[in-house]
């Protein structure tokens, strides 16, 4: 599909001087109450009265305002809260002429955003074909997808619509985000009404491109060479869309970024995105909005640890689990357990999307829509008990998410010969292989350190830590993976 300039090639978009911003539409998904959906767009005529109204809703005026940024005027509405999915009609009209967008409807919308797999289409999943066939029966998800542009300042608007809001066909979403989509699909029968998934992401693409200088200030400056700099894609693809009302984002990113960094780095402009949603929506896109994440899948297969442990621990804001104190109503897709060695993409892009999505799904749904008894982590360690006579430790996990265990490898063990209970650079990690295991703890064996002190334990700390859906604990209720772990500090 070509690019859609904004303003000039979507039909019902422009009327003589009178217009819309470029992600307003017909077959658009708007946000539903109790939030309002905010709309805007320009003029010619300043102090002119433009009128919006929503088909079974009260119309709202507001006024053409003088624009800083350039020669139009800008005028900017909230519309009613609005529950009835639709479809409706919106009318904008003004001295200048009017606008009519047909087949509107009210739902949630999601952002979906980061790099390549986030990108991964679709028509490139495992079973694309019957997924593809699937997906033309949700006639109530929307999609639209923002051009790759990037700019050196933010934008008011965006300068490229890839794919213009439409119902699935076969054509646009075999093209679109494959996990923003089933993401989209999975969460539909848990909300029975319209969702609107906008997709915004670019591969190859680090976090300070999505960033915008504020979020980097908070953090220790880093800098990015090359097309892809510092607040490019924040600037062109996510700042214009500001003014939209949603009602949360989910991201998959972070394969070549710096753990250290990260760490600070994501948090940042979780809370910045949010921040600038909130204030641009007037206070109608929740300013502590739902943000899911996939954390990173496995790569090539390989025993090396690679810097994929740390990142993945760095996603957490190095808590191992969210949503935490640094990183409130966020929720994550454990896919570490999910490699797809050969795929023709690359093991980079695992076709596993699927999964991915289902684990998101259940975040959302506890998180974002807070539905009781919807369980949403895996097994994550809570106490810890060293048996220096048996030569073992026992660890013990949440009572309320009894164990799976498919097997006794994933665990190791820090070496230390010094009088310290802290991990060392300099100290040895060695394998500690499950002894033991009941419905809610696994003992490993620590009888490698030999003479030297376990002083730390981690967990499938390896780039490609198991083969699919075969890391040694899972929940037994839910499938879901424990996540990687790392303790350094003792177990006293």
């Amino acid at each position: 599909m070509k690019p859609v300039l904004v303003f000039l090639l979507i039909c019902s978009g422009v009327a003589g001087e009178l217009k819309l911003a470029s992600y307003y539409g017909d077959h658009m998904v708007l946000q539903r109450g109790p939030q309002r959906a905010v709309m805007w767009g320009k003029a010619k005529v300043i102090g002119d009265e433009v009128t919006v109204e929503v088909s079974g809703a009260a119309a709202v005026k507001t006024k053409v305002v003088n624009d800083p940024s350039g020669t139009e005027g800008l005028w900017k509405v909230k519309l009613p809260a609005v529950t009835d999915p639709g479809p409706h009609t919106v009318k904008v009209t003004s001295s200048e002429g009017e606008i009519t967008l047909s087949d509107v409807l009210f739902g949630d919308v999601w952002v979906c955003s980061g790099q390549s797999n986030m990108g991964f289409a679709l028509s490139r999943v495992i079973n694309a074909s019957a997924e593809i066939t699937e997906a033309l029966k949700f006639k109530n998800i929307r999609i639209f997808k923002v051009g790759q542009v990037e700019s050196p300042s933010p934008l008011e608007d965006l300068e490229n619509v890839s794919t213009p809001w439409t119902a699935p066909t076969e054509d646009t979403v075999s093209s679109f985000s494959a996990v923003c989509w089933l993401f989209g699909e999975y969460l539909y029968p848990h909300r029975n009404y319209p969702i609107g998934l906008v997709e915004a992401a670019w591969g190859g693409t680090p976090i300070e491109t999505w960033s915008s200088p504020d979020a980097l200030a908070k953090c220790p400056e880093h800098q990015v060479s090359g097309p892809k700099t510092k607040s490019a894609a924040w600037n062109a693809m996510i700042n214009p869309l500001l003014d939209l009302t949603i009602f949360g984002a989910i991201w998959w990113q972070g394969e070549g970024g710096v753990p250290k960094r990260y760490q600070c780095q994501f948090p940042a402009m979780i809370q910045d995105w949010r921040q600038k949603f909130g204030a641009a929506s007037e206070g109608e896109t929740d300013a502590a909005f739902p943000f899911g994440f996939a954390q990173l899948a496995a790569n090539k297969k390989t025993d090396e640890a690679g810097f994929f442990p740390e990142q993945r621990w760095a996603q957490t804001a190095g808590f191992g689990f969210v949503p935490n104190k640094k990183m409130p109503q966020t929720f994550m897709a454990v896919a570490m357990d999910l490699p797809d060695y050969n795929s023709p993409y690359g093991p980079i892009h695992p076709r596993y999307k699927q999964d991915v999505a289902h684990r998101l799904v259940l975040g959302a749904r506890a998180v974002g829509y807070k539905e009781p008894g919807v369980k949403f982590h895996g097994p994550f360690p809570k106490t810890f008990s060293l048996d220096n006579d048996q030569q073992t430790l026992k660890i013990t996990y949440g009572p309320n998410n009894p164990l799976d265990v498919l097997n006794n490898h994933g665990f190791e063990v820090c070496c230390s010969s010094q009088s310290t209970t802290k991990c060392a650079d300099s100290d040895e990690w060695v394998a500690a292989p499950i002894t033991d295991q009941d419905t809610n703890s696994v003992s490993v064996s620590v009888a490698g350190c030999e003479s030297k002190s376990p002083v730390g334990l981690r967990y499938e700390w390896r780039m490609s830590p198991c083969d699919l859906k075969d890391c040694a604990i899972y929940g037994k209720d839910t499938g879901l993976p424990a996540p990687p772990y790392i303790k350094e500090n003792g177990f006293n």
